[in-house]
């Protein structure tokens, strides 16, 4: 039988989903091996009892390699540039994250100086050639670098690409991995520009050594690679442009969450063993933002501008923190309880994974609450309570330490869930929460209490939905231009652009970022479909987002971007029930503040239809759902649960 296989690697367990050409669905959750990722990859493909027509992953890999992860260290990289703008990438912004810290340092460069070689060409802002580059010179300098990967950002080279281009061809000799800036982000602002040419340049090796390798192990050659912008790339797509898999895993979660109900305003959270995300979906549409910062600091769920590597490239609009299962909890200078940022991750993990962890984290602050089972994934893996006591009570009492934690991670996370509502203009109470990833159904419902949301939705298979996400995503291909002269033949030029790629599309999206002359800065706006009502679009978000428009202000469209979907066939998911509606044992579980004997459900044998009143705990393979009292769950295809 033929099937196909989603493959989410997260910072502590990789997910694998298996869809049967006849729509049957199996899941696959191990811990995930931080050294060598791939590996586990190939054991469980092997295993497998089905011919592999196709391959979709998602992956953590490039967030990791900014990040600082061992054993992935960034290769060499050069950088040429305009003469006279060497130091770019190092002046940037001049933004200090803390304005008071006299000690603050910047970003590590990723580009040392001697590699940053000028070159004597210039282009203007309208485009003009004043001085053609000499690949005399561009011999001469780049035959002595010592470098495995280079990137050529030159000035307005968004506007005219042919400086760059036969620089391109000169640096074939030399290199095999090239990133020039009219390819990887042909916008204005040359700090921005140069710093995602950058990034992608020291991205090119580490991402091509591991998708190549995972490619030589698969039994097919259909093999796609979920972007950070909601779609997936081929594979050729990823290699050159690697950039785009920074938030390659959360972007998965929210196109499941748009693509299982396309009907609904949903919020988006994703609670995993190491992160929790808040995303976004209005009708089936998710937001996207065109500028991202990388390996820097995130202050409660906001990344802190000038801490890290910006990026001009589009993403899934997500805010993430640092609040997962594996989240240790700490004491600080003071005494006081902390939980975060640092993360056990699947290696050593948890203290009660008995894999050598030694620091309390929010997965034992659950288990000695009893909101968790001493089981985990069907019985395939087992939980030590004793340990998780032991290693909490090193901090205080480990019943109030644990419940302390847990409120300080459920603030951390409604703050995520805040700034992509509340901070966008909109009203968190006018959306259904859906809560995934294997730690998010036992924090749900006290979010919902701590915001305001009156329905919670947990679908099928919530420990492994990123996963499922994969399945669900569409192809997405992307192709932008820089201050447009007339906006439709602009955008049907970059669609002619992508037609003629990609031989198939099946519909387009636009995309424009916009501001009122003057402003420093544009907000990404979806295009309708006449074009003239871009200013009431962009107006509405300006006064939903800031509280005010200026109407006698003229408009400028600083960036036009295309997305070309082809569209994939959506497999229909179909949870199993079964036929019994009661417990399958009682436990006590600290629930608000008391003790409480509550029911403990297995989902996957209820009937549907069946209703929970809480106090509950439903298990199942990959989650755990918590149903607090107040609350009532109803068994569908999803666990829908609602104030009584």
């Amino acid at each position: 039988m033929k099937c196909k296989v989603a493959i989410d690697i997260g910072g502590t367990f990789t997910d694998f989903i298996i869809l049967s050409e006849v729509g049957e669905v199996s899941t696959i959750k191990v811990l995930t091996n931080p050294r060598n990722p791939g590996e586990v990859i190939q054991n469980v493909i092997e295993g497998l009892n089905c011919e592999v027509e196709e391959v979709v992953h998602a992956t953590t890999l490039a967030t990791n390699a900014l990040l600082g992860q061992e054993n992935l260290n960034i290769p060499r990289t050069a950088l040429l540039t305009t003469k006279g703008f060497r130091d770019v990438i190092e002046i940037g912004r001049q933004n200090r994250p803390r304005l008071y810290d006299l000690y603050f340092e910047k970003p590590k460069q990723i580009v040392p100086r001697e590699l940053r070689i000028e070159v004597d060409e210039r282009v203007n802002a309208d485009g003009e050639i004043l001085k053609e580059v000499d690949e005399r010179e561009i011999e001469e300098k780049v035959s002595k670098i010592k470098a495995e990967a280079v990137a050529v950002s030159y000035l307005h080279s968004y506007i005219n690409l042919h400086n760059e281009l036969k620089t391109k061809e000169v640096l074939k000799k030399y290199f095999k991995y090239i990133s020039i800036s009219s390819e990887v982000a042909p916008e204005p602002r040359e700090y921005e520009r140069t710093s995602t040419t950058v990034i992608n340049a020291a991205l090119m090796p580490i991402v091509s050594s591991y998708l190549e390798n995972i490619q030589s192990s698969l039994p097919t050659d259909n093999f796609y690679i979920m972007s950070s912008s909601g779609g997936l790339v081929d594979i050729n797509e990823a290699l050159n442009k690697p950039v785009q898999l920074i938030e390659s895993g959360p972007a998965a979660g929210v196109i499941a969450s748009a693509s299982f109900l396309p009907e609904e305003n949903l919020i988006s959270f994703d609670m995993g063993g190491t992160t929790a995300k808040a995303g976004v979906v209005i009708n089936g549409k998710f937001e996207i933002t065109s500028e991202y910062e990388v390996g820097g600091e995130v202050h409660h769920g906001r990344v802190v501008k000038g801490s890290g590597y910006p990026i001009r490239f589009p993403f899934v609009d997500l805010a993430e923190v640092s609040a997962g299962g594996g989240t240790i909890i700490w004491r600080d200078e003071a005494n006081a309880l902390r939980v975060g940022p640092i993360s056990a991750g699947a290696d050593p993990g948890p203290i009660c994974y008995n894999k050598g962890g030694n620091k309390p984290t929010i997965t034992d602050a659950n288990l000695v609450l009893g909101r968790l089972g001493e089981e985990l994934l069907g019985g395939n893996m087992k939980l030590y309570k004793e340990k998780a006591l032991e290693g909490l009570s090193r901090l205080g009492d480990p019943y109030e330490v644990s419940k302390v934690a847990l409120d300080l991670a459920n603030l951390e996370m409604a703050r995520a869930i805040r700034l992509v509502t509340v901070e966008r203009g909109l009203d968190p109470s006018n959306f259904s929460l859906i809560a995934f990833g294997g730690a998010g159904p036992q924090h749900a419902l006290y979010l919902a209490d701590e915001i305001g949301i009156k329905r919670v939705i947990i679908p099928p298979y919530p420990g492994l939905f990123s996963a499922l996400g994969l399945l669900l995503a569409d192809w997405r291909f992307e192709a932008r231009k820089s201050y447009p002269k007339d906006l439709e033949r602009d955008f049907k030029e970059l669609e002619n652009k992508l037609i003629d790629r990609l031989k198939k599309v099946d519909y387009f999206i636009r995309y424009a970022d916009v501001r009122y002359k003057g402003q420093g800065w544009e907000l990404t706006i979806q295009v309708p479909e006449n074009v003239n009502e871009i200013r009431k679009v962009f107006e509405d978000k300006h006064l939903a987002t800031y509280g005010f428009v200026m109407s006698d202000r003229e408009i400028e469209i600083v960036t036009i971007r295309v997305f070309a979907i082809r569209r994939r066939v959506m497999p229909k998911i179909s949870p199993a029930f079964g036929n019994e509606n009661k417990p399958k044992e009682i436990r006590k579980v600290l629930i608000e503040d008391d003790w409480v004997n509550t029911e403990v459900y297995v989902r996957e044998k209820l009937p549907k239809g069946f209703e929970i009143r809480g106090p509950a705990i439903i298990e199942e393979y990959s989650s755990t759902i918590v149903v607090k009292p107040g609350w009532k769950a109803l068994v569908d295809d999803s666990i829908i649960m609602v104030r009584e």
